[in-house]
């Protein structure tokens, strides 16, 4: 069983930086995949980030060249750092593991890109 609870969410200016963090507990963070998806308001939930087990990394579109996923297994945390924020980065953010046989999701954090 694997517990996730994200946090850095707020409200930043269009143009800002964020770094959302998402913390495991439970079992063996290092040996799971894990991601960032978003779901903004109205629509369907979409993959932002992954950053393998083996540390591989890869975006959606959108957000190339101005996030960054990472880990960092001694902490049992994923982060999300995210620069150049546009007001169509706005969703609430969650952080997703993919063990061998099961997957988990957390709760949300939520970001508002606002002037």
């Amino acid at each position: 069983q694997v517990q996730l609870e994200e946090s850095g969410g707020g409200l930043v200016q269009p143009g800002g930086s964020l770094r959302l963090s998402c913390a495991a507990s439970g079992s063996v963070f290092s040996s799971y995949h894990m991601r960032w998806y978003r779901q903004a308001p109205g629509k369907q939930r979409e993959f932002v980030a992954q950053i393998t087990k083996g540390g591989f990394t890869n975006y959606v579109d959108s957000v190339k060249g101005r996030f960054t996923i990472s880990r960092d297994n001694a902490k049992n945390s994923v982060y999300l750092q995210m620069n150049s924020l546009k007001p169509e980065d706005t969703a609430v953010y969650y952080c997703y593991a993919e063990g061998a046989t099961r997957v988990y999701w957390g709760q949300g954090t939520q970001v508002t890109v606002s002037s």
